[in-house]
């Protein structure tokens, strides 16, 4: 099933997956589906999407499972909302907190 129908696709520098986004009732959505993933790839593709965000951009990830290692890394900077899908596969919304900045976010790829 594909997640991000009728989105536009494009190239995201780093990303091992498709990129799709869309503009909608002011806000513009940078999505990504990274189920056929394995770790790191998850990690990787959510920090490249992670870099599009601002006030006005949310990103979104489906993923196999919760990702663990992700949410506490950007947790000070992103709200994050969770839907849960079949078996153990979610879809996450991020967007920037009110007031939060990602000058001198790491965006280092690593899950620890």
């Amino acid at each position: 099933m594909n997640m991000f129908e009728g989105w536009q696709s494009f190239d995201a520098e780093g990303a091992t997956v498709p990129f799709y986004k869309k503009n909608e009732g002011g806000i513009s959505y940078i999505g990504f589906d990274s189920r056929p993933c394995v770790p790191p790839e998850p990690m990787v593709n959510a920090m490249v999407a992670l870099k599009f965000a601002d006030k006005n951009t949310k990103i979104i990830m489906v993923n196999h499972k919760y990702p663990v290692g992700l949410i506490p890394k950007i947790e000070p900077n992103f709200n994050i909302e969770r839907e849960n899908l079949d078996g153990e596969q979610v879809r996450l919304t991020f967007s920037l907190k009110d007031g939060a900045s990602l000058d001198g976010f790491n965006f280092d790829k690593t899950c620890h």
